[in-house]
């Protein structure tokens, strides 16, 4: 979730940092940071935190993927300024994220405890203090968790969260420390009953609902509003439900941002989560290009999939090449190379040509993120078992209607029935595939009956398909205003173990159980 600095009103403060999956952007606002700089003094909270002009220039650079020239600008700064120090692990964090190279990591990661000691010295009784603390650590904990690092990123949250906490009761109307902390209530409302103890024994609490408020507290400054929106969008897409009305905001965002890499990117990565792939690539083609932006290699990841989704199979080939090509880290190896078996098995060509690529899915890459351990699970499994012809149309289907094609989704379908599938997964996966076409063209009705029949026939072994309809059963009823079914689907949802997608699957019904 991405902290980003900016010059607001006297009460309101400067707003810093970057944290998780919410990189945003703030381009085209340099004008404004400026007049805005010149009208206030800068020594409001104390000359350890100032914001200069040239460093709000280097944090225009950072929102735009600029990292290069914004480095080459806080050379020139005084390195005791907090707000230098703040920008500086900016910095590293986006060389960080957007490489995953693990090399780097063990290079640079000295210097989150340097840069805590150094904020640690400067004024106390600046409400920047302890907000620049906090995104540091929050900016560690992120890549800490690019880098499999999961019990040190977890105690940087939670001194993080500490931290935030501390300065709203000393500030309370101080608003950078909303933006952080409303995010991070978000997430502590959204962890599944049977971990909330684990939470509250550590101290942390918070509600979903509690968390909008305060990014809704955050957008009260005009110049802080444009990051507080794309935040409240990841959530809904990430966590809650992702509208049309929403789609229409970010648009309007990306739009009105032509030269921001991090929009485009994030935006296209939130309309491919909500199922709206084509929204996507046109993100992805518009995005601005240049030796002066950091390179993404993530992008052609991102492509190979949606071309993978429409069955443009030999252009989604060569993204995916392009990216082993350019990508120096361990994440989302095993997705590529299974995305590349996918692109020669749905093609139908020969097993020769496509099972050298599960190989590569067993032997390469780790399982941090969810995409690589689906891949892994296929791998093994295909190894072992193979595959029937009729898990080809499953595949097809299932590509299609996670991009948003549904009209080819239901092409692929409609010469089946559940009685044409033989084991108890293809025929839970068949009658998932049908409910969730059917609920992506606005059919809520129609599709019902598909995600029960899924549920019941997933329960007795566990299957993943039960919770995956379940949680859109929940969903369903909770647009239906019908609180008593969405709440059981959803705690139907959480009652699912050990399945590849148990994380996403619980945070999300929680958060439905939350809204409720």
């Amino acid at each position: 979730m991405a902290v980003v600095g900016k010059l607001l009103s006297p009460k309101a403060g400067n707003q810093p940092g970057l944290w998780a999956y919410f990189l945003s952007g703030a381009p085209g606002l340099y004008p404004v940071f400026l007049f805005v700089f010149l009208l206030l003094p800068t020594g409001l909270y104390g000359q350890d935190f100032s914001w200069t002009p040239t460093l709000l220039r280097a944090y225009a650079d950072l929102q735009k993927l600029k990292v290069q020239s914004a480095q080459q600008i806080l050379v020139r700064e005084a390195p005791t300024n907090g707000i230098r120090i703040f920008l500086d692990d900016y910095a590293d964090m986006l060389l960080l994220v957007t490489t995953d190279d693990d090399k780097a990591f063990a290079r640079l990661s000295d210097r989150e405890d340097d840069r805590l000691d150094a904020l640690n010295n400067l004024d106390k009784n600046s409400p920047w203090q302890r907000v620049t603390l906090a995104e540091v650590r929050l900016h560690w904990a992120f890549a800490k968790l690019k880098f499999g690092k999961e019990i040190s990123a977890s105690w940087d949250v939670i001194k993080a969260y500490k931290l935030l906490v501390e300065n709203q009761r000393l500030f309370p109307d101080f608003l950078p420390t909303y933006k952080s902390l409303g995010t991070l209530h978000i997430m502590i409302g959204s962890v599944p009953d049977n971990y909330a103890w684990v939470a509250h024994l550590l101290g942390l609490r918070g509600t979903i609902r509690q968390g909008q408020q305060e990014l809704l507290r955050a957008q009260q400054d005009s110049i802080f509003r444009l990051e507080t929106r794309l935040i409240d969008l990841m959530v809904r897409a990430y966590v809650l439900t992702f509208t049309n009305s929403d789609s229409q905001t970010l648009q309007q965002l990306v739009n009105e941002h032509t030269d921001n890499l991090l929009l485009h990117f994030f935006g296209a990565t939130i309309e491919q989560k909500a199922g709206h792939s084509e929204q996507a690539l046109t993100y992805l083609l518009k995005r601005p290009t240049g030796s002066a932006y950091q390179p993404l290699p993530i992008i052609d990841n991102i492509l190979g999939d949606i071309y993978l989704q429409k069955g443009d199979y030999s252009i989604a080939n060569t993204h995916f090449q392009r990216f082993l090509t350019t990508y120096r880290g361990q994440n989302f190896l095993k997705d590529s190379y299974y995305k590349l078996f996918l692109c020669h098995w749905l093609a139908d060509e020969p097993d020769a040509l496509s099972r050298p690529f599960l190989q590569k899915v067993l032997t390469t890459g780790r399982t941090t993120v969810e995409s690589d351990k689906a891949a892994q699970k296929f791998a093994e499994t295909y190894v072992k078992k193979g595959a029937s012809a009729n898990q080809k149309v499953l595949m097809r289907a299932r590509l299609a209607s996670d991009g948003g094609f549904t009209d080819s989704a239901l092409t692929y379908l409609r010469p089946y029935t559940e009685a044409k599938f033989i084991s108890t997964a293809e025929k839970a996966e068949y009658n998932y595939r049908i409910g969730r076409i059917f609920q992506r063209r606005n059919e809520p009705d129609v599709a019902i009956p598909y995600h029960n029949r899924a549920l019941t026939l997933s329960e007795p072994e566990g299957l993943s398909f039960g919770a995956t309809a379940a949680l859109q059963l929940g969903y369903i009823y909770q647009q239906k205003n019908d609180r008593t079914r969405a709440r059981s689907f959803f705690q139907k949802a959480l009652s699912f173990k050990r399945h590849e997608y148990k994380n996403s699957i619980d945070n999300k019904a929680r958060a439905g159980l939350s809204q409720l």
